[in-house]
C-alpha cells in the first residue's frame, strides 16, 4: 500500500471514530456508533498491516492469538463483569505503551536524532512509559476492586499527599536526567537507570492512586483510566510516528477526561479530591438520624408489591448494581410491559454513577429492549418524585441515600441522589440490609413510606410479575 493510500485510509478511520463517539452520546444512535467504530478499526488495521514489510509470521500469529482471546472474552463475559473487563483492557493499553517505549529506546535505529529533535524524541519516550505504567498498575488495582478480589474501602496512608508530591518531584528530576543522558549518549542499547527507576515509581503511584479511592468513586476511576489509556496510546503514536494512533489516542483521552468531569459534577465532587481519596474514607460508619436511632425496616411480600404497583398511576423504577448481579433486566422489561398494558405510566430514573462504570444501567436496559423514551437521567426526573405513587429501587443503595443531603459528616455528603423518599411509597429490593459499595448505612430503608422486598432481585420480580398478570 502506498503512503498516500495509507494516509487516506487513516483519515477515513479517524472520521469514523469521530462519528462513533457522536453516535455513542445517544441511546438511539449507540448501535450505529458502535458500527462506525468497528468499521473504522477494521480499516485502520488493514491499512497498518498492508504497510508492514517482513515478520509476517509473527504478525499473523499475534493477530490470531489476540483475536481468539477477544472472541472468547466477548462470548463469556457477563454484563456484570463489563466494568472489570474495561479496567483490564485499559491495563493492556498501558502495558503496550510501556513496552513500545522501551523498544523504541533500545532500537539502534532510534538514536540518530540530534539537537531539539532528539530532546523531543526522548521526552516522548519518557512520558509514554510514565503514562503507560500509571495506567497499567492503576487499572490492575481497579480490576481487583471491581471484581471484589480486594476491598472497596480506600487505603489512606499517612501523609499520602506529601508522598504523591514527592513521587512527582522525583519523576520530574529523573526525566531531566534521562533526557540529558540520552541526548548525549553514544552507546546504543544502553539501559537507563533514570528510566527504570521512573517506571517503578510510576507503577507504585498507579497502585497508590487507585487504592486511595473509595468504592462510590469507582465509576470515575473507570472513566479516568479510560482517559489515561487514550493519552498512553497517543504517546505511543508519537514514538512510532503514527498519525492515526496520535489522533485516536487524543480522542479517547479527551473524551475520557470530559466524561470524568461530568461524573464528578454529577457527584458534586472535584476531580482532584477523587484522586486524593474517594467516598467512604471515614470507613462507612452508620448514617445519623434525627433521634439517633435508625428505626425498623418494614418487609413486604411480592404479592403486596404487585398490589401496590397495580393500584399506582405513576411508577419510577431505579436500577442499581444489584439488578446487574441478579441479571434481572429482562424481567424488569416484562414487568414494565405488564404495567404499561394496565395504563400505568412507568419511567426509569438513572443516576450517573449507578453500577460500576458510566452508562452501566443504560446498557443493561438497552440489552433488555426497554424503550429509550421512558429512560431518564437523574436531573430530568428528580423533581417529579412528589407525584410518584410507587418508586421501585432494584439493588441500588448509595444513589438513593438521604444522608448524602441530610448529613454533612456522611462520607457521601454533597452527592446528588435520586430523592425517591419524596414519593408516596418506596419499595427497595435487596438481598439484605447490607451497606452499598461506599460502605454507608442508608436511612431510606427505615422511613415510614419505605417497604423492603428481600431476596434475589430476579426471583422477587418474577414473583411480582406473576402476581401482576394473574
Amino acid at each position: 500500500m502506498t503512503e498516500q493510500l495509507a494516509d487516506a485510509a487513516y483519515l477515513g478511520a479517524i472520521i469514523l471514530f469521530i462519528l462513533a463517539l457522536g453516535g455513542l452520546s445517544n441511546q438511539e444512535t449507540a448501535r450505529r456508533g458502535n458500527f462506525y467504530g468497528m468499521l473504522g478499526m477494521a480499516i485502520a488495521l488493514v491499512a497498518a498491516i498492508a504497510g508492514i514489510t517482513g515478520n509476517h509470521a509473527i504478525l499473523v500469529g499475534t493477530l490470531v492469538v489476540g483475536g481468539a482471546v477477544g472472541f472468547v472474552l466477548a462470548r463469556r463475559v457477563k454484563m456484570t463483569q463489563m466494568p472489570e473487563l474495561v479496567a483490564m483492557l485499559h491495563s493492556l493499553v498501558g502495558l503496550a505503551a510501556v513496552l513500545v517505549g522501551y523498544a523504541t529506546y533500545l532500537d539502534p535505529d532510534g538514536h540518530h536524532y540530534e539537537g531539539a529533535e532528539g530532546t523531543i524524541h526522548y521526552i516522548e519516550i519518557y512520558l509514554g512509559i510514565l503514562i503507560g505504567a500509571v495506567t497499567f498498575s492503576g487499572s490492575v488495582i481497579a480490576f481487583l476492586k471491581l471484581s471484589a478480589r480486594i476491598g472497596g474501602k480506600p487505603l489512606t496512608l499517612p501523609a499520602r499527599h506529601w508522598l504523591n508530591l514527592g513521587l512527582l518531584i522525583v519523576t520530574v528530576v529523573l526525566g531531566i536526567i534521562f533526557v540529558g543522558q540520552s541526548s548525549s549518549a553514544v552507546v546504543e542499547y544502553q539501559w537507563s537507570s533514570p528510566l527504570l527507576i521512573m517506571t517503578v515509581i510510576a507503577l507504585i503511584f498507579g497502585i497508590h492512586m487507585v487504592m486511595a479511592i473509595g468504592g462510590a468513586d469507582m465509576p470515575v476511576v473507570v472513566s479516568m483510566l479510560n482517559s489515561y489509556s487514550g493519552w498512553a496510546a497517543a504517546a505511543t503514536g508519537f514514538m512510532l510516528e503514527n498519525d492515526l494512533l496520535i489522533v485516536v489516542g487524543a480522542l479517547v483521552g479527551s473524551s475520557g477526561a470530559i466524561l470524568s468531569y461530568i461524573m464528578c459534577r454529577a457527584m458534586n465532587r472535584k476531580f482532584l479530591s477523587v484522586i486524593a481519596g474517594g467516598f467512604g474514607s471515614s470507613g462507612g460508619g452508620p448514617a445519623k438520624s434525627g433521634d439517633g436511632e435508625q428505626g425498623e425496616a418494614v418487609a413486604v411480600s411480592a404479592e403486596e408489591t404487585a398490589e401496590l404497583m397495580g393500584e399506582a398511576k405513576e411508577i419510577m423504577i431505579i436500577p442499581g448494581y444489584g439488578m446487574a448481579v441478579a441479571q434481572a433486566q429482562h424481567t424488569v422489561n416484562e414487568m414494565t410491559k405488564a404495567l404499561r398494558g394496565k395504563g400505568i405510566n412507568v419511567r426509569f430514573g438513572i443516576h450517573p454513577v449507578a453500577g460500576r462504570m458510566p452508562g452501566h444501567m443504560n446498557v443493561l436496559l438497552a440489552e433488555a429492549k426497554v424503550p429509550y423514551d421512558i429512560v431518564f437521567e437523574m436531573d430530568e426526573i428528580n423533581d417529579d418524585f412528589p407525584d410518584i405513587d410507587v418508586s421501585v429501587v432494584i439493588g441500588a443503595n448509595d444513589i438513593v441515600n438521604p444522608s448524602a443531603l441530610d448529613e454533612p459528616d456522611s462520607p457521601i455528603a454533597g452527592m446528588p441522589v435520586l430523592e425517591c423518599w419524596k414519593g408516596k411509597t418506596t419499595i427497595v429490593l435487596k438481598r439484605s440490609m447490607a451497606t452499598g459499595y461506599a460502605g454507608v448505612e442508608n436511612p431510606l430503608f427505615f422511613k415510614e413510606n419505605t417497604r423492603m422486598l428481600f431476596g434475589d432481585a430476579r426471583e422477587s420480580l418474577e414473583s411480582v410479575l406473576k402476581a401482576l398478570v394473574s
